[in-house]
């Protein structure tokens, strides 16, 4: 008895001695609508730990928490900051290489991007993240950059093809926008872990039956993560079994809806969010870009709207 309430002493200490983690202490203030406290917060641990990938993130959530109030000095300093620290730590290995320096990348570009446009530079925001996307070219943040350049440009734009050169696809075979001219096209990007996305089928099965015969077109991008349940690695042929048992069970209520599989599909048309909903007029042109789940009642009227 007395080694047991040693041992659960010793391992109570152990887990007292260990560093609290910073970004949780600065997500918790945020959290509560105490901009001040998260950065006294992100400041108490950076005194005694002046650089980190972990403070580099925390030092992002501070910059998205002064965005979104307004704060747009405060969030560009804490963004920039930010950045700095990351360009330290990516000298020598990726940035994908440490789970913390995506999460403050990729932030810290979004919110300066953010910045610039809120300021009125639209076309400023839009070079800049154009620069950022070569820069990061062939890291996780490819998909996350797309995304804000599309939503400050893709609507009212060409729509990207999708790429179906692979010819990995589930379901009948995808076919090509330009073959779709003169329909109206729904695209539905999803991932087989993606909670909100098979939340969305209930509202899409009653789009499709409401608009299909009006000529309306579902696809449904996906693509391949290289895991599957629990998180376990799995090679791509695995995957692509288990991304159909996924669309067996969970979306049995579009049978008819193609998922070509493609990563390059959520490169061009920044999916970093799922779901990724985007609406494409008769002419092949972008009328609505949305990342995040979308109600019934406004995608009813963003299809009925379209000529």
């Amino acid at each position: 008895m007395k080694r047991r309430l040693a041992l659960a002493l010793a391992l109570a200490l152990f887990a007292l001695a260990q560093p609290v983690s910073v970004v949780n202490g600065v997500r918790r203030s945020i959290a509560q609508h105490d901009l001040p406290g998260a950065e006294r917060v992100a400041r108490s641990w950076q005194a005694h730990n002046p650089a980190s990938p972990e403070l580099a993130a925390a030092l992002s959530w501070l910059a998205r928490a002064a965005l979104e109030a307004r704060n747009l000095d405060q969030a560009d300093a804490f963004a920039a900051e930010a950045a700095k620290m990351v360009s330290r730590f990516t000298i020598g290995q990726k940035l994908d290489d440490d789970p913390w320096l995506p999460t403050a990348a990729g932030a810290a570009v979004e919110v300066h991007a953010q910045v610039l446009a809120a300021r009125g530079e639209r076309a400023e925001a839009i070079d800049y993240l154009q620069a950022q996307l070569k820069q990061f070219a062939g890291t996780s943040l490819q998909e996350r950059i797309r995304k804000n350049i599309n939503l400050l440009g893709l609507e009212g734009k060409p729509a990207p093809p999708l790429d179906l050169s692979a010819a990995q696809w589930l379901g009948a075979r995808p076919p090509s926008l330009a073959a779709l001219r003169g329909h109206p096209v729904l695209l539905f990007f999803w991932a087989h872990w993606c909670g909100d996305c098979k939340a969305e089928v209930a509202i899409l099965a009653n789009i499709q039956r409401t608009f299909a015969p009006r000529g309306l077109v579902l696809i449904g991008p996906s693509r391949l993560y290289g895991y599957v349940a629990g998180g376990e690695d799995s090679p791509p042929d695995k995957e692509k079994r288990y991304i159909e048992e996924v669309r067996r069970r969970y979306y049995a209520a579009l049978p008819d809806m193609p998922v070509p599989l493609s990563a390059s599909n959520f490169i061009a048309y920044g999916a970093s969010t799922t779901p990724t909903l985007v609406l494409i007029d008769r002419a092949g042109v972008v009328r609505y870009y949305h990342p995040g789940a979308a109600g019934e009642a406004e995608l009813s009227a963003r299809i009925r709207a379209l000529r």
